[in-house]
């Protein structure tokens, strides 16, 4: 199982990304796919998670700015980030699993079995 991030960058306070995960090799009928960061110094934290029924799941830090999604024909999933703020600066992961998004949510998502490589997304002042 393959996980490829991209999309982050460098945009000011207020500014918008769109995170891609394209996903490969993962032949589970069901999942949870959910999107991690970690800034410098600061432990692992979850942003987002998404199970394969289409059940979302969101930090209290980021509910109504972003927006996780996925794209089955293209083995994709999204991360739309909105309104960003310099607090959300960090290296954006994505993970997937075959098992219970709410089980699989804690620990900071240690039980998550693959992980893409990041993505870095710094927001400016």
């Amino acid at each position: 199982v393959q996980l490829v991030e991209s999309g982050g960058g460098s945009v000011q306070s207020g500014g918008s990304l769109r995170l891609s995960c394209v996903v490969s090799g993962y032949t589970y009928s069901s999942y949870c796919m959910g999107w991690f960061r970690q800034a410098p110094g600061k432990e692992r934290e979850g942003v987002a998670h998404i199970s394969s029924d289409g059940r979302t799941i969101y930090a209290d830090s980021v509910k109504g700015r972003f927006t996780t999604s996925q794209d089955n024909a293209k083995n994709t999933l999204y991360l739309q980030m909105n309104s960003l703020k310099p607090e959300d600066t960090a290296m954006y992961y994505c993970a997937a699993d075959s098992r219970d998004c709410s089980w699989l949510q804690e620990e900071n998502g240690a039980k998550f079995g693959y992980w893409g490589q990041g993505t870095q997304v710094t927001v400016s002042s």
